[in-house]
């Protein structure tokens, strides 16, 4: 999903220690920190704070490339250098767009086009300074596979426990890669055996209830900015804002593309709330439609973020046994993220699984 809803690779973008409190409405899957936008810093003191903080957890999340480059950045704005004329002007920008992000992204691009090096990273930023500072224009557009290891769960969940074809509809889809969470292979347990999309040891001890069988009999998303990853712009777009040194995120995006290109799936370009309330408007019988999103909700307003369980639970309020609703959410936890499901009729909210941000590793715990 767009960085305005997507994939955030910047996973705990409230903690500093400045900002503690929550912005909280009581229920499962909701624990974001807004960004603190309100902090007296000047424009160059944001910038250092922005790249600090995400090199920080670059290197928790296992980019040493990344953790040093950004390192450099922080010096180089300090040092009125390259880096600082290309970020200059948006030391304003919300820390939820990922600012730092977007140049490493935008230099990613040009590292797969073959127009650049990473190193020597601040020769490189300079000879490319007028492209670069064009791109901070361009939002962060990820699609990350390997939360399907921890969504799966979900999914089969629903279909065991209602016995239904699903019906999947996801807001902030992106390139709508997770839509296809079906032709993937699960620890040589489920999906496809030959596919070019393959978690193995993603689980730490137990894992989801592979035993369920689950049908797709439709997918759909929304995307405020969708991506096409059957297009050649497409897919270089999601492979430049994934880290470059994580190869193997890099291969299993790769291998979702070849995916894409035979199982077919709809992302409108549309706006969350209104999309879901038309999804969600007329009943479905005979199939469990399943909401789901994975780090979408750090990126819609507090506002945004109450309209959407608005409209899903007034829509789960119209559900019956023979068109029931689930939604599925992967959203920050603190460290790691919560995998919370709610089913209707009912209403019956659990946490499923935690896991990491990238989708690994998945700490199954439903019983």
């Amino acid at each position: 999903m767009s960085s305005s809803v997507y994939a955030c690779d910047d996973p705990a973008q409230a903690r500093n220690p400045q900002n503690r409190e929550r912005q909280r409405s009581g229920r499962i899957g909701d624990k974001w920190r807004e960004p603190c936008d309100s902090i007296a810093m000047t424009e160059k003191d944001r910038l250092k704070h922005h790249l600090r903080f995400q090199s920080d957890w670059c290197r928790k999340l296992g980019s040493p490339l990344y953790t040093t480059l950004l390192a450099l950045a922080e010096q180089d704005v300090e040092a009125d250098g390259p880096c600082w004329r290309v970020l200059e002007g948006h030391g304003a920008d919300p820390m939820g767009s990922v600012p730092c992000l977007r140049l490493l992204g935008a230099i990613h691009r040009l590292v797969l086009q073959g127009k650049a090096q990473w190193t020597p990273f601040l020769d490189t930023v300079e000879t490319h300074t007028a492209i670069l500072g064009d791109a901070m224009d361009r939002p962060v557009q990820t699609n990350e596979v390997q939360r399907c290891a921890a969504l799966i769960g979900g999914f089969l969940v629903a279909a065991g426990e209602t016995g239904l074809p699903l019906r999947i509809l996801e807001p902030g889809a992106s390139a709508g890669l997770n839509l296809r969470w079906d032709h993937y292979r699960y620890e040589s347990a489920w999906g496809d055996p030959q596919s070019p999309v393959q978690f193995q040891g993603a689980y730490t001890t137990r894992t989801p209830p592979f035993s369920i069988p689950a049908r797709v009999v439709e997918r759909r998303g929304c995307d405020r900015d969708p991506v096409d990853p059957c297009s050649e712009d497409g897919q270089l777009t999601l492979l430049s804002y994934t880290w470059a040194d994580q190869t193997e995120r890099l291969a299993r995006l790769r291998g979702a593309f070849q995916i894409a290109e035979r199982v077919p799936a709809i992302v409108d370009r549309a706006d969350a709330v209104d999309w879901l309330s038309k999804c969600l408007a007329e009943r479905h019988d005979d199939v469990t439609t399943v909401i789901f999103h994975s780090i979408m909700m750090p990126y819609m307003s507090r506002r945004q973020r109450a309209e959407v369980r608005s409209v899903v639970e007034a829509a789960g309020a119209r559900a019956s046994a023979r068109a029931p609703l689930a939604w599925l959410r992967m959203e920050h936890g603190g460290e790691q993220t919560e995998v919370a499901l709610t089913m209707w009729p009912g209403g019956r909210e659990r946490v499923l699984a935690r896991s990491g941000y990238h989708g690994h590793p998945v700490e199954w715990i439903h019983e």
